[in-house]
Formats: structure tokens, sequence, C-alpha cells
């Protein structure tokens, strides 16, 4: 029984500690570029739309700013590649807040970290030249 309960621990710490890192982007998502600027209607193809993100209330508190948000680029990235594009125009981008308030003997006190990072955008394949 103390094997199963100090197994049971083991994996659970080292699913929370995968969580902690950003998703990977693909091999074929490498090259896909995120943009600000729309691509020509004339030049590029319009695939769809895509949602990239990394975080949640519970997990985003145990992971870095820089991995919620080069998670979120991964993620948008491979969801692009999937649809066969290689230009995403970027249309919203969020990071989400989980905070607290409380306070002992009347002193309010609180705090708020970033827990998640969401990107949406247009996937458009576009010459390569």
């Amino acid at each position: 029984m103390k094997n199963v309960v100090t197994l049971s621990i083991a994996l659970f710490m080292a699913s929370s500690l995968a969580a902690c890192s950003s998703i990977d982007v693909s091999q074929d998502a490498t090259m896909v570029r995120l943009t600000h600027n729309e691509p020509s209607i004339k030049e590029c193809h319009f695939l769809g739309d895509v949602t990239g993100s990394q975080g949640d209330f519970f997990v985003g508190a145990f992971t870095s700013n820089e991995n919620l948000e080069t998670g979120a680029r991964n993620d948008i990235k491979n969801k692009a590649k999937a649809l066969g594009g290689n230009v995403v125009y970027l249309l919203t981008e969020r990071a989400g807040q989980t905070g607290s308030v409380g306070g002992i003997d009347g002193n309010v006190s609180g705090g708020s970290q970033q827990t998640n990072v969401t990107l949406s955008g247009n996937v458009y394949y576009c010459p390569v030249s």
C-alpha cells in the first residue's frame, strides 16, 4: 500500500512538472510566420481561423510567463500548419489573470498572476519567395 501511495505522488509530481513546460512546435510548423499585418488577398489564400492557447487557472500558476506565451505561439502555429497554412494574421492576444483577495485582522491584501495566454488569428497560405 505504501508503494502505491509513493508511486501515485511521484506520478502526480512528474505530470505537474511536465505541465509547466511550453507546448512543443511540430517540425512542420516551425516556419509558420505570425504577423500583425494582414496578408494580400491577391497573393495569399485564406484557409480559416485558429486559436492557440497555453495554461489555465491551475497549471498556469506553475508555468512561467515565457512558457505560457511560447506555448500559445507554438499551439497556433501547429494548428495553422494542420490547415495547410504558413502565415497567421493575429487578431487577438489575451493574457488571463487569476487573483485572490484576503485579509487578516482587517488588513486587505491580494495579488494576481498570469495563468494563460490565448492567441486568435486568420490562417493563410502565401507563396514563398
